[in-house]
Protein backbone atom coordinates (compact mmCIF):
# COMPACT_ATOMS: atom_id res chain seq x y z
CA UNK A 1 0.00 0.00 0.00
CA UNK A 2 1.33 3.16 -1.18
CA UNK A 3 1.46 6.28 1.28
CA UNK A 4 -0.40 9.40 0.25
CA UNK A 5 2.19 12.37 -0.23
CA UNK A 6 1.50 15.43 1.89
CA UNK A 7 2.74 17.55 -0.80
CA UNK A 8 1.60 16.28 -4.36
CA UNK A 9 3.50 18.94 -6.21
CA UNK A 10 7.11 20.00 -4.89
CA UNK A 11 7.46 23.18 -3.84
CA UNK A 12 10.32 25.78 -5.45
CA UNK A 13 12.62 25.51 -1.93
CA UNK A 14 11.70 21.30 -2.31
CA UNK A 15 12.44 21.74 -6.35
CA UNK A 16 15.92 23.55 -5.48
CA UNK A 17 16.76 20.93 -2.96
CA UNK A 18 16.36 18.38 -5.54
CA UNK A 19 18.89 20.40 -7.66
CA UNK A 20 21.31 20.71 -4.96
CA UNK A 21 21.70 16.96 -4.50
CA UNK A 22 22.49 17.01 -8.49
CA UNK A 23 24.62 19.30 -8.14
CA UNK A 24 25.56 20.95 -5.20
CA UNK A 25 26.97 24.03 -6.58
CA UNK A 26 23.91 24.74 -8.70
CA UNK A 27 23.85 28.85 -7.94
CA UNK A 28 20.34 29.19 -8.86
CA UNK A 29 19.06 26.82 -6.67
CA UNK A 30 21.01 28.17 -3.85
CA UNK A 31 19.40 31.21 -4.78
CA UNK A 32 15.66 30.09 -4.77
CA UNK A 33 16.50 27.94 -1.85
CA UNK A 34 17.99 31.32 -0.11
CA UNK A 35 14.94 33.22 -0.81
CA UNK A 36 12.91 30.55 0.61
CA UNK A 37 11.03 30.51 4.10
CA UNK A 38 11.33 27.51 6.42
CA UNK A 39 9.22 26.59 9.04
CA UNK A 40 11.59 26.92 12.35
CA UNK A 41 9.51 24.33 14.91
CA UNK A 42 8.81 26.13 18.26
CA UNK A 43 8.43 23.40 20.98
CA UNK A 44 5.36 22.82 22.40
CA UNK A 45 6.69 23.30 25.64
CA UNK A 46 8.18 26.63 25.11
CA UNK A 47 7.00 29.61 27.23
CA UNK A 48 4.21 32.15 25.17
CA UNK A 49 5.92 35.21 23.87
CA UNK A 50 9.09 33.06 23.87
CA UNK A 51 11.02 34.53 20.76
CA UNK A 52 8.23 36.38 20.24
CA UNK A 53 11.04 39.64 19.45
CA UNK A 54 10.66 39.16 15.48
CA UNK A 55 14.52 40.11 15.25
CA UNK A 56 15.23 36.85 17.12
CA UNK A 57 14.43 33.29 17.26
CA UNK A 58 15.08 30.69 19.50
CA UNK A 59 16.92 27.93 17.21
CA UNK A 60 15.76 24.24 18.21
CA UNK A 61 18.66 22.07 18.64
CA UNK A 62 18.55 18.31 18.44
CA UNK A 63 21.30 15.85 19.18
CA UNK A 64 22.39 13.53 16.61
CA UNK A 65 24.17 10.08 17.54
CA UNK A 66 27.81 10.87 18.06
CA UNK A 67 26.93 14.34 19.31
CA UNK A 68 26.91 16.65 16.46
CA UNK A 69 23.54 18.99 17.19
CA UNK A 70 21.64 20.08 14.12
CA UNK A 71 19.13 22.97 13.77
CA UNK A 72 15.67 21.06 12.00
CA UNK A 73 13.86 23.06 9.86
CA UNK A 74 11.29 22.65 6.88
CA UNK A 75 9.97 23.79 3.84
CA UNK A 76 6.21 22.31 4.33
CA UNK A 77 3.95 21.59 7.45
CA UNK A 78 3.86 17.85 6.10
CA UNK A 79 7.44 17.08 6.04
CA UNK A 80 7.80 19.06 9.28
CA UNK A 81 4.73 16.30 10.47
CA UNK A 82 6.70 13.52 9.17
CA UNK A 83 10.21 14.41 11.52
CA UNK A 84 8.20 16.12 14.42
CA UNK A 85 4.88 14.95 14.71
CA UNK A 86 5.11 15.77 18.36
CA UNK A 87 5.66 20.00 17.41
CA UNK A 88 2.43 21.69 16.11
CA UNK A 89 4.11 25.47 16.30
CA UNK A 90 6.93 27.32 14.28
CA UNK A 91 8.12 30.19 13.29
CA UNK A 92 7.75 30.82 9.14
CA UNK A 93 11.22 32.56 8.45
CA UNK A 94 13.02 33.42 5.17
CA UNK A 95 15.97 30.57 5.36
CA UNK A 96 18.86 33.66 3.99
CA UNK A 97 17.97 35.81 6.95
CA UNK A 98 18.39 32.73 8.91
CA UNK A 99 21.96 32.32 7.27
CA UNK A 100 22.87 35.73 7.99
CA UNK A 101 22.80 35.66 11.75
CA UNK A 102 23.61 31.92 11.99
CA UNK A 103 25.45 31.56 14.98
CA UNK A 104 29.20 30.74 14.65
CA UNK A 105 29.41 27.56 16.91
CA UNK A 106 29.30 24.27 15.02
CA UNK A 107 25.95 23.94 14.38
CA UNK A 108 24.26 22.50 11.35
CA UNK A 109 21.20 23.01 9.15
CA UNK A 110 18.69 20.01 8.49
CA UNK A 111 16.24 20.93 6.10
CA UNK A 112 13.36 18.71 5.38
CA UNK A 113 15.10 16.25 7.38
CA UNK A 114 13.52 13.17 7.12
CA UNK A 115 12.72 13.56 3.41
CA UNK A 116 14.39 11.93 -0.14
CA UNK A 117 15.63 15.62 -0.97
CA UNK A 118 16.60 16.83 2.77
CA UNK A 119 19.92 18.76 2.76
CA UNK A 120 22.14 19.08 5.73
CA UNK A 121 25.09 21.81 5.75
CA UNK A 122 27.73 22.76 7.99
CA UNK A 123 27.90 26.21 10.35
CA UNK A 124 29.81 26.88 7.48
CA UNK A 125 28.08 26.04 4.59
CA UNK A 126 25.03 27.85 5.97
CA UNK A 127 26.89 31.33 6.44
CA UNK A 128 28.68 30.75 2.49
CA UNK A 129 26.01 28.91 1.04
CA UNK A 130 22.68 30.93 2.09
CA UNK A 131 23.31 34.36 3.72
CA UNK A 132 22.37 36.30 0.98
Amino acid sequence: METPAHDATPTPAQQALDALAVNAEDQIALDTLAHSDVLVPVPDDAVDGEGADATTVALPVLEQPGGDQVVPVFTTEGEMAELLPFVSRYRLIPLGALAAQWPAEDLSLAIDGSSTHSLTLTSQGVRTLLAR
